[in-house]
This record gives structure tokens, C-alpha cells and sequence, in this order.
């Protein structure tokens, strides 16, 4: 007999029918049970923490079939009550693994990646002279420093340990992409608009994060055609449709909220003839959605690198850049559009 589960995903949730086949065959249910009071069971006993599900009972082809419509959760990851995670791939549903179970924390906020020690780092993969430079922000002189480490620990560019976290080699480390292998901006210019179309230009950006955005916006800047006019027989260049802080946004969001325990896939930008993609692993976290991203609510995924970004004076503490970005498309008259698409989060720029 097929069984009689279906699982129809959806952006906020997802519906499973009770009584139709995997092959779309209305099988019905029978009166067995009270599958109401089954389903509620279920989802307050079986599941931590407890979801709410909505449980209707529905009459087609006079079978009858259970639906129950599961909300978008925002308090995963959920467990079972045998303390299993389980993921879904497809129409498949399995047991996650360390690194997806790991991922799903984060996504959550209950594990922050970038204060993780990378193994066999050391004080000796630093560039103290960036260092010295953003202590100096703050009148702390490194050679007058008596403990260097712990000063470096008590900042969470060291761990206890010793070992360079995350967030203190991204910003600080002398070759970050040793360690943390695509943890930079891959560029890509294309004569079209589309991935088929003639390569104008590719580069492959590394270092670590301030360099990667000072480059990517130069190679940006570069490669936007800029219009220009005749003034007196001068042939005078007028400024790029966009200011520089809008591209200069979308690469600081992309590098400071990407998931680099995702190591599989760099951030990529993708230009266009009419449109800048800027596309960064890692969804958003579960409190963000689209709308509040454009309405300015943000959460930091990467606490620490925020906080050395901030300093930096690469982002500023009111979450006015997306925003921004948007009312400067507008002015323009046109609409970026902000998406998730499987574990990456896009921003796509019109041109």
C-alpha cells in the first residue's frame, strides 16, 4: 500500500495531508482515531519545543483526509522526544549531521561560529601591525602592553586556549584563507545578463574582511560603465547611478552576516548588464524576515565581528544599510529585491 503522507513545503511552513500517497493518490482515512486530538498529541508531546499545528478534516472523492498546516517555526532547530534533529533534503527527511546540526544553532542564535578557536592557529598567524593599528583607536599602545595575549583573549580574538577565533582571523589574520578555505568574494562581470553570456571579468578576492570590501568596491567601481557628455569639448564622466555606500552596504552585509562555517562556497557577486547579484551563504537568522531587514531590524549572526566592524567604522550601530540601500534604489526608481534561495541569502541590485 503507498503511504499515505504528503509534505507540501512551503516559505513559511509547510502542510502535510494525511491520506494522500507521495504519487498524489487520495487514499482517505479512516475514523480509527480522532486525528485532531492524534495530531495535537503529537505536536505538544513529541516535539520540543511544542509547535502549533492546525488540524482540519476535509472530504474529497468520499475519502476523507487529514491536513495539518505547520507554521514556520521560530524557535528551531526542534528535536524529537528521542533528542533527534532531523533535517529535510528533498522529499526526504534524515538525522543531521554535526556540521548541519551546528549550522542550525547558529542559525537560531544559540551558537555563535566566529568565537570558535581554529585549530593549530597561534599568536603567529596575526598581523599585529592591524592590531596595533585598531588598538591605537582606543589610546592601548601594544608594546607598552605588559600581557599581550590576554589582552588579545579578553577581546575574543584569542581563545583560552591561545588559538585565533574566527572573527580575530577574519579581520586580523595574516592569511585568513589558510585556514578558512572560500572565505572571500569571488567577482564575476558578465556582457548579458545572464550566467551564459560572455566573461568580461572574474577575480577571486582574499585576505582579510576590510581588504576583501575596500578591493570588491574598487573592482565594483571599476567595471560600472559611467555615463558620460560632451562640455566644451570635454568629454566630461558623470557619476555611477548608485553613491558608493549603497554597493559599499551590500558588501559589508554579505561579509559580516555570511555563515562561514559554511565552507563550501565563497560569497559571490555577479554583475550584470541589468542587475548586481550579491549572494552570501547563510540564511537569515529565525526572528529576521525580509520585511523587518528592509524596515532596518537586523540580528547579528557574527556578534564579534560586528563589534570589531562597528569600530572599524564599516557599519554603525542604528541598522540604518539596508534601508538605506533601499531608499537609494528608489530614488532611481527601482526596487532591490532581498531573497533567500536554499542556504544563501541574495540582495539583488537593479541596474
Amino acid at each position: 500500500m503507498p503511504k499515505k503522507w504528503l509534505l507540501l513545503p512551503t516559505p513559511r511552513g509547510g502542510t502535510i495531508l494525511i491520506g494522500v500517497s507521495d504519487q498524489t493518490e487520495i487514499c482517505g482515512v479512516d475514523d480509527s482515531r480522532n486525528w485532531e486530538e492524534w495530531v495535537a498529541n503529537i505536536s505538544r508531546h513529541n516535539i520540543i519545543p511544542a509547535i502549533q499545528a492546525d488540524c482540519i478534516i476535509v472530504e474529497i472523492e468520499g475519502k476523507k483526509i487529514v491536513a495539518v498546516d505547520i507554521p514556520k517555526g521560530n524557535d528551531k532547530p526542534y528535536q524529537t522526544n528521542k533528542n533527534l534533529y532531523h533535517i529535510r533534503i528533498g522529499s526526504t527527511s534524515r538525522i543531521a549531521s554535526q556540521a548541519e546540526l551546528m549550522r542550525m544553532f547558529q542559525h537560531a542564535g544559540m551558537f555563535h561560529y566566529d568565537l570558535t578557536g581554529i585549530e593549530n592557529t597561534s599568536l603567529k598567524h596575526l598581523n599585529m601591525t592591524a592590531i596595533s593599528s585598531y588598538f591605537q583607536r582606543y589610546d592601548i599602545d601594544i608594546d607598552d602592553e605588559k600581557d599581550v595575549t590576554s589582552l588579545l583573549i579578553n577581546t575574543d580574538i584569542l581563545t583560552e586556549k591561545t588559538n585565533v577565533t574566527v572573527a580575530g582571523l577574519l579581520l586580523f589574520g595574516t592569511y585568513p584563507q589558510k585556514f578558512l578555505k572560500n572565505s572571500s568574494i569571488s567577482y564575476a562581470h558578465f556582457a548579458g545578463t545572464g550566467l551564459n553570456d560572455e566573461l568580461i571579468d572574474r577575480q577571486v578576492i582574499e585576505g582579510n574582511l576590510p581588504f576583501q570590501i575596500d578591493t570588491a568596491l574598487s573592482v565594483l567601481k571599476h567595471n560600472i560603465m559611467e555615463a558620460s557628455k560632451i562640455e566644451k569639448a570635454k568629454r566630461v564622466i558623470q557619476s555611477t547611478r548608485y553613491p558608493d555606500k549603497v554597493f559599499r552596504e551590500l558588501l559589508v552585509n554579505a561579509c559580516v552576516h555570511r555563515n562561514y562555517a559554511i565552507h563550501g562556497s565563497r560569497i559571490r557577486i555577479l554583475h550584470f548588464d541589468d542587475r548586481i547579484e550579491f549572494i552570501s551563504p547563510g540564511r537569515l537568522p529565525n526572528t529576521v524576515t525580509i520585511e523587518k531587514l528592509k524596515s532596518g531590524v537586523s540580528y547579528a549572526v557574527n556578534p564579534v565581528i560586528v563589534k570589531f566592524m562597528e569600530n572599524l567604522r564599516y557599519i554603525d550601530k542604528l541598522d540604518r544599510g539596508i534601508p538605506m540601500v533601499c531608499h537609494e534604489a528608489r530614488l532611481l526608481g527601482f526596487e532591490p529585491v532581498f531573497q533567500e534561495a536554499g542556504e544563501e541569502f541574495q540582495a539583488i541590485l537593479p541596474l
